[in-house]
C-alpha cells in the first residue's frame, strides 16, 4: 500500500497542488492517522500549483489526510478481517485472549491500531519497535530453524 502516493493524489485532486514523495511522507508522519485522534493538527505544505506552475503553500488538516489514506487503510482492515475469518478455532481463541500485534512500517500510522480494534472488536497492540520487529523475528527464526523445521511445509 503506497500511503504516500495516496496523499499526493489527494492533494493534487483536492487542492490542485502537486507535492513530492518526501512532502507526502512528512505530512503522513506529522498529522496522518487511520482513526480520529483527540487532537486533530494541521500542517502547511509547499507544492506547485497545477494551473500556474508557481509555488503554493496549502494548509492541510488531519481529517483531510485521513480521508486521503482511507481507501488504503480500509484495504488493510479488510485483509485483517479476512485473515481472522480464516483462522482455526485454536488460533482465534489465542487472538481473543492476547490480541493482535502490529509490526512493520504501517504500524507507525497513528490510529491504525484503534481503527482495526474498532472494526474487529479485538484488542490491537503495536510492538515497541515495529520497524525492527520483522527483521528480528526473521533472524530468530533462521537461528532456530532446526528446532522449528516441523512448522514449515515441505522442509
Amino acid at each position: 500500500f503506497d500511503l504516500d502516493a495516496a496523499i499526493q493524489t489527494y492533494v493534487r485532486r483536492e487542492y490542485a497542488v502537486t507535492i513530492g514523495e518526501r512532502t507526502a511522507e512528512e505530512l503522513k508522519v506529522a498529522i496522518g492517522s487511520a482513526y480520529p485522534q483527540a487532537s486533530e493538527p494541521r500542517a502547511e505544505i509547499r507544492g506547485r500549483e497545477l494551473s500556474t506552475g508557481l509555488p503554493k503553500v496549502v494548509l492541510v488538516n488531519a481529517e483531510a489526510v485521513r480521508e486521503a489514506l482511507d481507501d488504503a487503510v480500509s484495504t488493510i482492515v479488510a485483509a485483517v478481517t479476512d485473515t481472522l475469518a480464516a483462522c482455526p478455532p485454536e488460533l482465534t481463541q489465542d487472538i481473543l485472549e492476547r490480541g493482535i500485534w502490529l509490526v512493520g512500517g504501517g504500524a507507525l500510522l497513528h490510529g491504525l491500531d484503534a481503527r482495526i480494534s474498532h472494526e474487529t472488536e479485538i484488542s490491537v497492540n503495536v510492538v515497541d519497535q515495529p520497524l525492527e520487529a520483522v527483521v528480528t523475528g526473521a533472524g530468530t527464526t533462521i537461528e532456530s530453524f532446526n528446532n522449528l523445521r516441523h512448522l514449515f511445509a515441505g522442509t
